[in-house]
């Protein structure tokens, strides 16, 4: 074999050598390191940037539906239970994503334990790449709800509306056909004086807890003078205590201070004063006092009226919740009073409490933080001052 035959084949015998050394070599690595597992689905880095700041939750799924990605406020809400999503309509509605590529928005109910409401979520889910698929909740329980309030109050006020311009349509009806008999004209005259006060006092109410029903606590509290608070809300039904024959008392701690609105808690102390005269039998004692502690003013209202019943106490504070609706309508009570007396107290950061028994009277608490030397100017010493007898 001459020089010109043995160099191909040496070279192509070089070349089979040194692919068997490697491939060896890649062999031997391989069963150092083990088998090779595929590369797991990574996030792109813009969305996992964005995801990281998104108030709302969201969760990234790959094509095993194991959950890759998933924010905090996804955890919280209780989307997702180890590495996979909880809620199996979530499940189902990434599953149909996968297969076909189109974006899908639905709402979920979200089991919150045995007892407790369900939270309303939407979630809207879209491909991300083609093995990723991204699920967006959003938290709409607060949107429901204050839906439902809305429509429940907006139901009861055109309700309520009813009653008195009905009344007032017949009463002009009547007058109209008694135009010759003078003392008919004036009784139903009088009539219609007290349907259109209510129906005044039903409008007034309404506007007021339209204004107050948010809750929000007051922006900018001042220091209100107590004593001028409770000289106002006894002053607002003092005909009304007169025409019964009853006696109203200013009692309790003098020389205090709360941080406040003074009109609006005014309003409210108004209506619990109106209420305990309004359900007081004649000749008897309505009490309006004060009291504090370190950080409190409790402004209280003691009447010896009619009570309420243990299993309604409760719902009082209901927006036109009546315990009695025929009693309602003989005295004109519009069932908002308690409510609004209620959510000042919330936008005061206060909160409104009763005590009551059937037949012997009830005792309305408002709270309010009390005005120390700390939050400004020194307060006056409270000044006990006995019960009148």
């Amino acid at each position: 074999m001459d020089i010109w035959t043995q160099a191909p084949l040496f070279a192509v015998l070089g070349a089979v050598l040194g692919a068997g050394v490697v491939l060896a070599w890649r062999v031997s690595e391989r069963q150092i390191r083990g088998p090779v597992v595929p590369a797991e689905p990574v996030v792109p880095p813009g969305i996992a940037t964005v995801l990281g700041v998104l108030r709302s939750s969201a969760v990234v799924v790959d094509e095993n539906d194991r959950v890759v990605k998933a924010t905090a406020p996804a955890y919280a809400l209780g989307l997702v239970t180890g590495s996979r999503l909880s809620l199996d309509q979530l499940s189902d509605l990434v599953k149909q994503v996968r297969r076909d590529g189109q974006i899908r928005e639905t709402e979920i109910s979200v089991p919150r334990g045995r007892t407790g409401p369900p939270l309303y979520v939407v979630a809207r889910v879209a491909p991300l790449s083609s093995r990723l698929v991204l699920a967006l909740v959003e938290d709409r329980t607060r949107e429901r709800r204050v839906e439902a309030i809305r429509r429940d109050f907006v139901a009861n006020v055109s309700h309520e509306l009813k009653t008195p311009v009905g009344a007032l349509n017949l009463l002009a009806e009547a007058v109209q056909d008694a135009a010759d008999d003078p003392e008919t004209i004036i009784r139903f005259a009088g009539r219609m004086q007290t349907e259109s006060a209510r129906l005044t006092r039903l409008v007034q109410q309404i506007i007021e807890l339209s204004r107050l029903q948010g809750d929000d606590e007051l922006e900018t509290p001042e220091p209100v003078d107590v004593d001028k608070v409770v000289t106002r809300a006894i002053d607002q039904s003092s005909i009304d205590a007169e025409a019964k024959d009853l006696e109203v008392v200013h009692n309790g701690e003098r020389g205090l201070q709360f941080l406040g609105n003074a009109d609006e808690v005014a309003l409210a102390l108004g209506n619990l004063v109106s209420n305990a005269v309004t359900y007081s039998a004649e000749h008897s004692r309505v009490v309006v006092g004060a009291r504090t502690n370190d950080t409190r003013v409790d402004l209280t209202v003691t009447d010896q009226g009619i009570g309420i019943p243990s299993s309604e106490i409760d719902r009082i504070f209901e927006r036109f919740y009546r315990v009695d609706p025929a009693r309602h309508r003989s005295t004109g009570g519009t069932g908002l009073g308690l409510s609004i007396v209620k959510h000042v107290a919330a936008s005061h950061g206060g909160d409104v409490s009763v005590w009551s028994v059937e037949g012997q009277g009830s005792t309305f608490t408002l709270s309010l933080p009390r005005r120390t030397a700390a939050d400004g100017s020194p307060t006056s010493r409270p000044i006990p001052v006995k019960e009148s007898p």
